[in-house]
């Protein structure tokens, strides 16, 4: 069950594809998407258990941090459905079937 969203932002697009993969290879999570936000700016959104996602973003953080800037890393437990609805974060159609 997903559980909690991990975000992790750098400042290259190297050190966000660094993120990623660590987040990855650390713990059984899943990589929603990325995003580009403007000057440089990415960030990488992860999925998973609250306790997989706390590991996955510990070792983005210092796998990031090896290669580029690594600007903020935050994790949201139980995030709610209204979150998604709005935002493609990973769980769109359990939000959608939750609205009807």
């Amino acid at each position: 069950m997903n559980d909690a969203l991990g975000m992790i932002e750098t400042r290259s697009f190297p050190a966000v594809v660094e993120a990623a993969d660590a987040a990855l290879k650390a713990a059984h999570v899943d990589l929603v998407g990325y995003e580009k936000t403007g000057g440089g700016y990415v960030s990488v959104i992860i999925r998973g258990d609250v306790a997989a996602v706390k590991a996955a973003c510990d070792a983005a953080q210092v796998a990031a941090g090896r290669v580029g800037e690594v600007v903020a890393v935050h994790i949201i437990a139980r995030p709610h459905l209204g979150v998604d609805q709005v935002m493609p974060l990973g769980r769109t159609a359990e939000a959608k079937a939750t609205k009807k």
